[in-house]
């Protein structure tokens, strides 16, 4: 990778369209199910040929997360993890692929906002998502962020407004995360006419890829969501498997990429 930020995950995104693909973004919890199987995993991400890695740093009330990053978070941070020790593990895992890192904000305004901005662009983390600040929720807040140096992804639910959408994906950019289900991560997705409409509000507002997560667990759930959105997200399935495992998380990750590389991208 490069220094990390914003041109890290543009570059990615004008790669993979240039060549006609859906990007795979998999979700794994820092630290689970220990430090050394998370950098073992990352490893095992960039071989399988993710596009972009989601880390998530654990966080003691993850109120948006299912059963299974709920499990993972609290089994991590038992075990000493720290948000220092998730840019530690980034910068030893030297990705070979864009990491975005996703986190709830507490945890990073008890590490300071400014300098969590600051060293994970030092271990070349490439963007940011906050799954409880919305925009206009904390302007001073935002304001850091935005001057941060890294992508801010912007979080779309399935309830969320029209006029909302727009000014959501405005105050965002690297791409847009759109949330495909209503409730918390975890349980199965199907491409319902809602989130059809949703992806489809969202690309009238902005030219940012879009990609769809939340309960993929199968290549055919993939493939679905490769049909509507840019990108595809797994989590609980991956993280699931990483706990149980390695290798049957290695084998999720070949069943998906082949799934949505067997899906034609509309030119």
């Amino acid at each position: 990778m490069s220094d990390g930020g914003r041109a890290d995950l543009s570059a990615r995104w004008r790669t993979l369209r240039a060549d006609g693909r859906t990007a795979l973004i998999p979700y794994l919890t820092a630290g689970y199910p220990s430090r050394d199987a998370s950098l073992a995993a990352l490893a095992m991400l960039a071989e399988e040929r993710a596009d972009i890695i989601e880390v998530g740093i654990p966080f003691s009330d993850p109120l948006a997360d299912g059963p299974t990053i709920q499990r993972s978070s609290f089994e991590s941070l038992r075990a000493g993890m720290t948000v220092r020790g998730v840019l530690d593990l980034v910068r030893d895992a030297l990705p070979a692929v864009p990491i975005v890192l996703f986190s709830y904000l507490n945890p990073i305004l008890q590490y300071g906002t400014k300098r969590f901005l600051e060293d994970a662009l030092a271990v070349g983390c490439a963007g940011l998502l906050l799954t409880d600040l919305p925009v206009g929720g904390d302007p001073a807040v935002e304001d850091v962020i935005r001057a941060g140096g890294l992508s801010r992804i912007p979080l779309v639910a399935l309830t969320t407004a029209p006029d909302r959408i727009a000014a959501t994906v405005q105050g965002g950019d690297g791409f847009v995360y759109v949330i495909s289900r209503l409730g918390v991560t975890g349980a199965r997705t199907t491409v319902s006419d809602r989130l059809t409409e949703t992806v489809r509000q969202v690309r009238g507002v902005t030219d940012l890829p879009v990609a769809v997560g939340f309960g993929v667990r199968s290549g055919e759930d993939a493939a679905d969501i490769a049909r509507l959105a840019d990108g595809v997200v797994v989590g609980s399935a991956l993280v699931e498997r990483l706990g149980r495992d390695p290798e049957s998380a290695r084998a999720l990750m070949r069943e998906l990429r082949q799934a949505v590389d067997a899906v034609a991208v509309p030119g």
